[in-house]
Formats: C-alpha cells, structure tokens, sequence
C-alpha cells in the first residue's frame, strides 16, 4: 500500500516497545471484562497528535462463538470500538475534551476491507483531525500485520461526569 496512504509509516512504530499496558489504559477507559479491546499501546505522538494501539484476539473472545460458528471472525462494529477505545485513551490522557470520558458521537466512511481471526494482532492507528470543547474528530486505520482491514472517521463526546450515577427519574 502507498506509504502517503498511512497515517503512519509502521517503520515509526514498535508492536514490542508497550508504553501502556492493560493497567495503564485503564487508568483512562473505563471499559472492563469483555468490552475492552486494547491489550496495549505502543506510539504516542502529541506534536503529530497520532497514537497507536493493539488488541491480541484470542479465542475467548466473546463474538467467537457466535460469529460466525466455524469461521470465527472479528464484527466490524467491534473493530470500529477498538479504534474508538484507542481515540477515547489518548484523549482522556492529554485531557483534550477537558479530561472527560469520551463516547461514540458518530462514524463516517467507515470501510472494511479484510478479516481478523482469533490469534491476529489488531493494530489501530489514529490520528486526531479536529478538536471544538463538545467533540473530537479522529482518522482511524487497523491492520493485521500489512494488510488493512478497516479504516474511516469517528467522533467522540464528552460524557456527562454523573453518568454512571442511577437515574433519579421515576420508573414506569
């Protein structure tokens, strides 16, 4: 693929050189159990505004089973939250939307162009295009060893601080 097609040239990256581990990332995400999809990141860049990040598949992850049974592959909307977790740790890290946890505001372009199987590492590249105070804008990009698999453009939220709070409103 055409290096000026990348984000990142992978020749800047490191898959063995972990700067964040499972510990590390959770001190900024709060997902746990099986919606975490980051084992680590391994490329920070605040100048360039670009980091990047893996998730090992394993055979216990919870879609194996289900999709699809005997031809095991990663849903795409479990590769867009990998890239969206990945976007909403460095984020959080460097405090761009005032330190708050990010959600999912939107995708755009979003293409998928390869499978990734039980024993891939998934690797996603990202790279923060805007930033206003109310959303972030990143270009993501994932591959399983060269060959990209899915890439596209998310958007992130700031969350409101008492959302994990219990609703006070009244049930039905």
């Amino acid at each position: 693929m055409p290096k000026q097609d990348l984000i990142l040239d992978p020749a800047e990256y490191d898959l063995d050189r972990v700067i964040a581990d499972i510990e590390q990332i959770r001190r900024y995400n709060p997902q746990r159990y099986e919606m975490e999809q980051l084992t680590a990141i391994v490329y920070e860049d605040p100048e360039r505004q670009i980091c990047v990040g893996y998730k090992d598949i394993t055979p216990n992850e919870f879609w194996v089973r289900g999709h699809m049974p005997g031809m095991p592959i990663m849903p795409g909307v479990m590769m867009c939250e990998a890239a969206a977790q990945l976007a909403s740790y460095y984020t959080h890290k460097y405090k761009l939307l005032e330190g708050a946890v990010v959600g999912f505001g939107g995708l755009e372009n979003v293409r998928f162009r390869g499978v990734v199987r039980p024993g891939d590492r998934f690797v996603i590249v990202a790279r923060l295009l805007k930033l206003r105070r109310t959303i972030m804008t990143c270009q993501f990009q994932c591959f399983v060893r060269d060959v990209r698999v899915c890439e596209g453009i998310l958007k992130g939220i700031p969350l409101p601080a008492d959302l994990g709070q219990a609703s006070s409103a009244p049930a039905d």
